[in-house]
């Protein structure tokens, strides 16, 4: 008994691992398919069947399993994430302007992201990381001993409008990655900003307790932050909408029943968030073989928090309660449905925090980046009524990984 909690322990980490971006090694990797042999499924993808039709059935299945999550997203839909070079980030720090630099092959580019240490608790500090800047509860954040860190994603991969493609820091140094998307770019500034962090750039701030969160597009980008990085602790995406926490598929099906939501269709025109090929899906999310409950569920083991806006029907309202019960099931079959929250409020403005989710951010933050116990963190509820048809988008069994 005592030595399968343990292996449990090993697997549930209370927090990220310093130093590592992804932890899955030995992991075999399917052949992805190409876009015309993909068949088209209406459900959302099964989480826990891998790409070669085996069902998981262990949590030490689960590390192979979420990397062949992550290479399909990044294949289709982001753009492939550039892989850290040894040696290759340097920062310093003046007041509260953290410079850091990153090398690869022969060029150099630099990005600053500004810092707000807290006015109480004793350092080094746990962080959370703004895509662009932070918008949750953050006075009482800062007061409650949490530094806030501004991450400049406009910097590293524009995103004016679709004109914006190629441009920024990103492009600069990585030109052969021509058509990649803004959120992938961010995800990988936010890497190099917490190896500057590991660096000790920061010495009142803990490498081993950060959080990442954006609101809106900048949502989406938190997500994809903490999917692709697992030294973040605490994942919190705010109104993040298509491309986000909603469905692909759901978001399709709300426009189809006559909803103003916007698809994937209508969002690879708009903007330059995903890789300039994944417009081919515009027609056909169908033909992913995975959804975005699966992108949430790249963060488990680890913590997030989806706070949605009944509100917003554009931002796929329906959509983002769907896949994020859909994605919660992860956390389910890892035994932690207390690391996973979706909290739903609306008759507030888009991103304008209330104070009934700042509570929950509270919470999470308490226990997932101060680690405070006996915090209750198993967050599930929307003020909406929205129908939740399990037999028509989630098929499938979650199973009890042993």
């Amino acid at each position: 008994m005592r030595r399968r909690l343990l292996m449990a322990l090993a697997v549930l980490p209370a927090v990220a691992q310093a130093g590592v971006e992804d932890g899955a090694t030995g992991c075999a990797s399917a052949p992805l398919v190409a876009y015309a042999d993909l068949p088209a499924t209406a459900a959302l993808p099964d989480p826990f069947l891998s790409r070669s039709g085996a069902a998981l059935k262990r949590k030490s299945d689960w590390p192979c399993r979420r990397r062949e999550v992550s290479q399909q997203l990044q294949a289709y839909e982001l753009g492939e994430k550039p892989a850290p070079v040894p040696g290759s980030v340097s920062a310093t720090l003046d007041g509260t302007a953290l410079t850091v630099t990153v090398k690869d092959a022969g060029r150099s580019v630099s990005f600053v992201a500004n810092v707000q240490l807290p006015s109480s608790g004793t350092p080094p500090y746990p962080a959370l990381i703004g895509i662009g800047r932070s918008s949750l509860n953050n006075a009482e954040l800062l007061q409650r001993g949490v530094a806030i860190i501004n991450f400049p994603n406009d910097d590293i991969a524009q995103q004016r409008n679709g004109q914006s493609r190629n441009l920024g820091k990103f492009f600069e140094l990585y030109p052969q990655r021509e058509g990649a998307g803004a959120l992938v770019a961010w995800a990988w500034g936010v890497s190099r900003l917490i190896d500057a962090i590991e660096l000790g750039a920061l010495p009142n701030v803990d490498a081993g307790r950060l959080g990442v969160t954006g609101c809106s597009r900048n949502g989406k980008g938190a997500l994809m932050a903490g999917a692709l990085d697992e030294r973040v602790a605490l994942t919190i995406v705010q109104e993040s909408g298509s491309g986000g926490a909603a469905a692909w598929r759901v978001s399709d099906a709300q426009k189809a029943a006559g909803q103003n939501v916007q698809t994937l269709g209508q969002i690879v025109q708009e903007n330059v968030w995903f890789r300039s090929s994944f417009g081919q899906f515009g027609a056909g999310a169908a033909k992913l073989p995975y959804d975005h409950h699966q992108v949430l569920g790249l963060v488990a083991p680890r913590s997030l928090l989806v706070i949605e806006n009944t509100s917003m029907e554009w931002l796929g309202n329906q959509s983002a309660w769907t896949a994020a019960l859909a994605g919660r099931e992860v956390w389910t079959a890892l035994g932690a449905t207390d690391r996973m929250g979706i909290s739903q409020v609306g008759g507030h403005n888009h991103c304008l925090l209330p104070a009934s989710q700042a509570v929950e951010v509270n919470a999470f933050v308490d226990r997932f980046l101060k680690g405070t116990a006996g915090v209750a963190t198993d967050v599930v509820h929307t003020d909406g009524s929205f129908p939740v048809e399990r037999s028509r988008w989630m098929p499938w069994k979650t199973p009890a990984l042993d």
